[in-house]
């Protein structure tokens, strides 16, 4: 298998980046090269082609230690990711105009949020399904509340199946049969950022009370057989199973709501079904050595195994099949990735250039998502052809229609 990355050298690991053609930012560069100078990194860090600076640590790394995890690595978002589901629709099947589409997913689906006593991207009162899938969840999380109490008084319950804000969204597409298919992507909400915070100060605080020295102190980390390693990996694993719980909610919600349309006829759904983290850390064995890896804004690719590589809003998304490159640590990228900050996106750009980029797309249209535009992301054609060596295409897809999770 012939690699297609270059390698960046660092005090202590090299970083290995498959960034063929494509800009990555000094600033990112600088962030790697600390994470890479941690004596708990295994062999080298990989970095994906979607790399950009993020909160923490660099968005698009893979991250492999040893006997410790760093909680500010995997982030708030913990478990976050994508699912997809092809329908038995046709895009023959489909009436010309859409909106009425895209209101029926909004409805069934809470997203974005209001600050005050109602929070429309949260549930007033949880229904059947979302009661059912919480009582799962629930035991487990009793016994992490129980010796964390500050996690108790969180949005857990009434944000299971609801979208959130940022880059989370829902999307119709077809595929290059012009199938129909219903993809999304959504994390572990409220909770998650309230485990991802609260464990990172724990971890800052572990640090400063063993007197070390770090790069950065959001590389804070926690070390395999203390009690605090224990309880953060309990509940990493937990808000993991809620994110893919969340999702699958969510995804049924869409399918009954489009279901619920008298202009489309009766379909099945769940023909091809991908459910995948890309926030999270889980036990794998690399190089002869068990390790954490952690990906922060990447997918698992084991030989074999599916995955989904998003596009930006009015770009393509790819169903992936992983390769199993060792060298990647059987990774490849969770998107096109930021090319642009949020603040310089809305800067640069304005609605008619959102609403020229978006062209045929049922979506939002307004100042409100314009830092979502897709001039802000790299294009996904690079990012695709810079990470041959990780996955083969599966499916291409292109929106149709596209819930943002914005105010």
């Amino acid at each position: 298998m012939s690699a297609t990355y270059e390698t960046i050298e660092s005090p202590n690991v090299p970083i290995k980046a498959w960034v063929r053609d494509l800009p990555i930012e000094a600033q990112a560069v600088q962030q790697l090269k600390q994470t890479a100078a941690l004596p708990i990194v295994h062999k080298w860090l990989a970095v994906m082609p979607d790399v950009h600076y993020g909160l923490g640590a660099t968005v698009g790394s893979v991250v492999p230690t040893l006997k410790a995890i760093i909680p500010a690595a995997v982030g708030v978002d913990i478990g976050c990711g994508m699912i997809a589901s092809r329908t038995s629709l046709r895009a023959s099947d489909l009436p010309d105009n859409l909106f009425a589409m895209r209101c029926a997913i909004e409805k069934a689906v809470p997203h974005g949020r209001t600050v005050g006593a109602r929070d429309k991207g949260a549930w007033s009162t949880p229904g059947k399904p979302q009661d059912e899938a919480w009582a799962k969840l629930a035991p487990r999380f009793g016994c992490i509340c129980e010796k964390h109490r500050k996690l108790k008084n969180t949005n857990n319950h009434t944000h299971l199946g609801t979208l959130g804000t940022g880059n989370h969204f829902i999307e119709v597409c077809l595929d290059e049969a012009d199938n129909v298919w219903v993809m999304l992507h959504s994390g572990s909400r409220g909770v998650g950022n309230a485990i991802g915070n609260y464990f990172i100060e724990k971890a800052r605080n572990e640090m400063n009370r063993l007197g070390m020295e770090l790069p950065n102190r959001d590389l804070a980390y926690l070390r395999e057989g203390t009690e605090s390693f224990d309880d953060y990996v309990e509940a990493v694993e937990w808000a993991q199973d809620f994110a893919r719980a969340n999702r699958e909610l969510m995804m049924r919600a869409v399918i009954a709501a489009l279901r619920s349309l008298p202009s489309l006829p009766p379909f099945e759904a769940d023909l091809v079904a991908v459910n995948c983290h890309h926030n999270y850390v889980s036990r794998e064995y690399h190089y002869g050595e068990h390790v954490f890896v952690t990906r922060k804004g990447a997918v698992r690719a084991g030989k074999g195994e599916l995955g989904i590589i998003p596009g930006s809003m009015g770009a393509r998304s790819f169903i992936v099949r992983g390769k199993g490159n060792p060298e990647s640590f059987e990774s490849c990228s969770h998107g096109a990735g930021r090319l642009l900050s949020r603040t310089a996106a809305r800067r640069m750009f304005t609605v008619k250039d959102q609403i020229r980029a978006t062209e045929g797309i049922e979506c939002r249209k307004d100042a409100e998502v314009i830092d979502e535009i897709p001039m802000a992301y790299k294009p996904i054609e690079k990012v695709m052809a810079a990470q041959a060596d990780l996955v083969e295409i599966v499916h291409e897809l292109r929106q149709i229609v596209c819930v943002k999770g914005k105010s």
